[in-house]
């Protein structure tokens, strides 16, 4: 008889390999963009059916904005109707969403759909689904950096009481749980500037499917892995 799979509490994935895939077929690279996003929604339910309590996806890092103009045009505008697709996901399957990052650089149209879909979905009692836009892991701990020293100058706290929660509770991740799986597809091996504090302790998956081909499979691969690492050290408690 198979033993049955440990889920890990929080899955994160960095999206790799839209626009090759999308060359191999002779199609443009918005072309990957498109489809990429479509896993998105099914890996959210599959995930969520399986067990998996968070979900992180890695969908516009800071260093994007260098790629070609119509190329991130092309991004925003998915951007802007992958928010609303999102809002109807969200209220069939109850998942919370929330968008990681710095927002102020983002459109204000697109702001104020996040800002929508995050008060919509704050009550749900799903999948919580982060999806980390315009994020970059050393702007993020910048960021929190900023927020603890306006603690210290408010005199709400002394740099000798500084300790790693009080980081955590700035991060744009606060109150979420560190992740215990990191996957990164299309046959890539490094994080990329993604959540480089909350990444510590976290195993690693990495698969030379491209995003737009990942799957339920694929996603049971991963978790079978996890399976197969020895988590008894440092940080790390297993139940």
């Amino acid at each position: 008889m198979e033993q049955e799979l440990k889920m890990p509490r929080h899955v994160a994935i960095i999206l790799d390999g839209n626009g090759r895939w999308a060359k191999a077929k002779g199609m443009p690279r918005n072309y990957g963009h498109i489809q990429g996003a479509k896993t998105v929604e099914v890996i959210c339910e599959e995930a969520y059916k399986m067990g998996i309590q968070y979900l992180t996806v890695y969908a516009f890092s800071t260093e994007n904005w260098n790629r070609p103009r119509e190329e991130v045009d092309a991004l925003m505008k998915l951007l802007r109707n992958y928010m609303k697709t999102c809002l109807q996901t969200a209220k069939k399957n109850r998942m919370c969403v929330r968008v990681i990052g710095e927002k102020s650089r983002l459109d204000e149209d697109i702001r104020t759909r996040i800002a929508e879909l995050e008060e919509a979905t704050k009550d749900n009692d799903g999948l919580h689904f982060q999806i980390a836009i315009n994020y970059g892991g050393r702007d993020e701990i910048i960021r929190a950096c900023r927020k603890l020293g306006q603690k210290l100058a408010a005199g709400e706290l002394l740099p000798e009481q500084i300790a790693e929660n009080h980081l955590e509770e700035c991060l744009d991740t606060a109150g979420i749980p560190d992740p215990d799986l990191l996957i990164r597809t299309c046959n890539e091996q490094r994080i990329s500037n993604f959540l480089l504090w909350q990444l510590a302790y976290t195993e690693f998956y990495f698969t030379p499917v491209p995003w737009p081909d990942f799957s339920k499979d694929e996603l049971v691969k991963a978790v079978e892995a996890y399976n197969h690492r020895d988590r008894r050290f440092g940080r790390v408690k297993e139940e």
